[in-house]
């Protein structure tokens, strides 16, 4: 069916219609977006060690009077 179709009243509501997307659309375009923070590669490097210590699987000093 052709807008031109439709008798005048019904042309008006699709107008309404139409500039109520266009605005709803433009509302949506002008709010800012969330940023989302992006990871940066390398930014935990030398936070470990490798390779790890002999004793890595040894029990803390600081556990040794809970075990006991």
């Amino acid at each position: 069916m052709v807008l031109e179709e439709l008798p005048e009243s019904l042309q008006t509501e699709v107008l309404h219609y139409i500039e109520f997307l266009i605005e709803k659309h433009t509302q949506k375009s002008t709010q800012e977006q969330p940023k989302t923070k992006r990871r940066v590669a390398g930014t935990m490097k030398e936070m470990f060690v490798l390779p790890l210590p002999d004793d890595f699987d040894e029990l803390l000093e600081d556990m040794k009077e809970y075990m006991e």
